[in-house]
Formats: structure tokens, sequence, C-alpha cells
């Protein structure tokens, strides 16, 4: 399974509002009328996105499919009949974006449930490390499910820690004691649009 992951700000001139239901219709709209390959996408409120250029508040959209296939047939799926009003509504109004592909390693893609999210990233040239490296004690498959990046768009962390789980064990499973130096584990908060 892979995950097309896209960080995005609104045009500084669109409302939040706006905005959040151009996203909302365009997910709906993937969800009613889902093209070959397609699994499930979700669009979430995202306040600190360091890797993504400007400031204020972001948003994150996740779009898991099935393989690469998969993958370019959303890319033309979202820009044909069916979709390409509400993919262009919410394209209008974006201000600055970035994206990656990430291939999920373990555990299950639950994205409508995941409540935490840890990014790990790694400082340029640093070599990388097996995923079983980065995790600790306590990951659990059903819960929790690791992704790593496998095509860059633009500035993006390397590994994504999403979790089921809420409160002061949100992020067990990464150890920051096994990090090497330099590398960095980041809590992201993220709050689920819904229409």
């Amino acid at each position: 399974m892979l995950a097309y992951v896209f960080w995005h700000r609104a045009a500084a001139s669109v409302h939040e509002e706006d905005y959040e239901r151009a996203l909302v219709r365009f997910h709906r709209s993937l969800s009613e009328n889902p093209p070959a390959g397609f699994c499930s996408s979700l669009t979430l409120r995202a306040p600190e996105l360091p890797w993504l250029a400007g400031d204020g508040l972001g948003y994150e959209d996740w779009y898991l499919v099935e393989n690469w296939t998969a993958l370019g047939v959303l890319e033309a799926a979202a820009v044909s009949r069916g979709h390409a009003g509400a993919h262009e509504s919410a394209a209008r109004a974006m201000g600055t974006g970035t994206g990656a592909v990430y291939r999920l390693l373990e555990g299950a893609a639950k994205l409508e449930d995941a409540h935490a999210a840890v990014w790990v990233t790694r400082p340029g040239g640093a070599a990388a490390l097996e995923i079983t490296d980065l995790l600790g004690d306590g990951f659990d498959p059903e819960r929790t499910s690791v992704f790593q990046r496998s095509l860059v768009l633009g500035p993006a962390p390397e590994v994504c820690l999403l979790s089921t789980r809420t409160g002061p064990d949100a992020q067990t499973g990464v150890a920051a004691t096994r990090l090497p130096t330099g590398w960095r584990a980041q809590a992201a908060a993220r709050e689920p649009l819904v229409g």
C-alpha cells in the first residue's frame, strides 16, 4: 500500500472556512466515486508543518492507494470528469504545497482512526536506518502503522508513525533514545475535517 501525502496552506486571500469546504468536497467526491485502486483519503488540519513554506494553519491530505499504478489512476481521475470541479475549486484556493509518496512498512493503515502522528526526519547526508532502529518497544501493528518516504516532491519527513492511541501513550513506538544525532521525532497535532 502507498500513501500520497500532500501538505498545503490556503492562499492569503482565501477564508479558512471556504478552503476547508473545498477540501472536504473533493475528498467526498473521491469517496463517492473512487478510482480503481483507491482505498481511502482524509484531510486534516495541521497547525505545525515545519517542512512546508509559509506561516499559519496548514493542512495534511492522505490518499491511500493499492500500488503505483493506482497512484497514476488517482492522478488522472482527480482532474477528470466526476472530480474535476471539486479538485479545481480546492486547487484554485491553495497558496503553497508540497508532497511525498510513502509506502506502508508495518501495521494497519486506518486513516480515519489515526489520532496521533509522529514524523521522523533525518539530516541531509545521514545514512538511512532500518525501521527497527527507530521503533521502540510497544509497537502494536493493530493500532499503529509505519510509513516510509518513497518519493519526495519537496521537503518531507523520512518516516511517519500513525497511531490510533490517544493520551500520554500516543507516541509509544517511537524511541527518541534510538534516534541518531541530528534526527528528530516530532508529534503532530491533527484534526480531521468532516463534512
